[in-house]
């Protein structure tokens, strides 16, 4: 898609991509090269209303798997033809906080549906829009755990107040995912020093934005 670069940064609660999203974002925009940030689900208007239904809403508390599963992948459906094709038809480059392997893997692996309807319905929803890079950051359950007990006046949403096995199972997916397309994703240790992180991903796609 022509000169454009899809970048999708995925992990569990509280593993720091949003941080690292912006830090990417600002040292882009220094370069002349402002990214276009987006996430999931949201990015448009009907995708922040399904966020808002999915996370926040109490009318959102009784959903299923299956229908928690269509409405993550109708949100993408809407992102990709709305905003991201797009942007990376016009040579953007284009940061989305999660894409299609936080379906994959929470959808999937941690509420157990059948891997092949998944990534039918992935598909269907992205067509051939897929991420050039991914960075999984990868982040103990327990950490992570720790980090969101930490955070001072922010209530859980519906996907932060998942039981413990819940989210070791997302981040064995995720490890899974990362080990069987190593050339699309970049394992970072969550748990090292911010510092050390951007400097991780700005070594790994420096030289394909510059």
């Amino acid at each position: 898609m022509s000169d454009g670069l899809f970048i999708t940064f995925e992990g569990s609660e509280a593993c720091g991509k949003t941080t690292q999203i912006e830090r990417l974002a600002a040292r882009l925009s220094e370069l002349g090269r402002v990214p276009l940030l987006t996430r999931e689900p949201g990015g448009t208007e009907a995708g922040e209303a399904i966020r808002d239904l999915l996370q926040y809403s109490k009318k959102g508390a009784r959903l299923t798997a299956e229908a928690e599963l269509l409405l993550f992948t109708a949100s993408r459906a809407q992102l990709v033809r709305e905003i991201i094709r797009p942007a990376l038809e016009g040579g953007r480059i284009v940061i989305s906080d999660r894409f299609l392997d936080s379906t994959t893997v929470y959808q999937g692996v941690a509420r157990r549906i059948y891997a092949v309807q998944v990534a039918a319905l992935n598909r269907f929803a992205v067509g051939d829009c897929l991420p050039d890079i991914t960075f999984l950051f990868d982040l103990d359950p327990a950490i992570a755990a720790a980090r969101l007990a930490a955070r001072i006046g922010e209530k859980p949403d519906r996907m932060e107040s998942q039981p413990p096995a819940f989210y070791e199972a997302v981040r064995q997916g995720y490890l899974t995912l990362a080990a069987g397309e190593p050339a699309r994703f970049v394992i970072i240790d969550a748990a090292q020093p911010i510092e050390e992180i951007a400097t991780s991903i700005w070594q790994r796609i420096s030289a394909q934005v510059k």
